[in-house]
């Protein structure tokens, strides 16, 4: 059974960003919290909670049907795979996404989707983010 990352209590975040480390240094090899596929930011304002930008697993993901090149590809149960040596930097995907919360890579021009691979969930030592199973299916 796929499972789809949630956001289990966003009131728990204290914005430590080791979701966002922990995505960008394991998935991307890079030590920036830009290169998360996940951005854990303030909603504004003084004293203002967080609020998490999730790829929220879309059942037949926009952001795949929109590439050309099969370097998205939709995943059974909802989200991508994704085949970065496939990936031309074209942007088409991150227009398509729904939710805004697909960036390319400006370094790299690739995309940075998320595969739903839960790393994140894994080192968020709040219990703020989850690994659930799809209803997708």
């Amino acid at each position: 059974m796929a499972k789809i990352l949630k956001v289990a209590d966003i009131d728990r975040c204290i914005g430590c960003y080791s979701c966002m480390l922990a995505c960008a240094r394991t998935i991307r090899k890079s030590f920036s919290p830009s290169r998360a596929s996940l951005q854990i930011r303030t909603a504004g304002g003084f004293q203002s909670r967080f609020v998490a930008e999730i790829c929220r697993g879309c059942d037949n993901a926009p952001c795949a049907l929109a590439c050309k090149y099969g370097a998205l590809l939709v995943r059974e149960g909802g989200g991508v795979k994704f085949k970065e040596d496939k990936c031309v930097g074209c942007g088409e995907c991150v227009e398509a996404c729904i939710i805004d919360v697909l960036h390319l890579d400006e370094d790299k021009k690739k995309s940075m989707p998320c595969i739903q691979c839960g790393t994140c969930v894994r080192f968020c030592p709040h219990e703020v983010l989850a690994m659930e199973v799809s209803t997708n299916e």
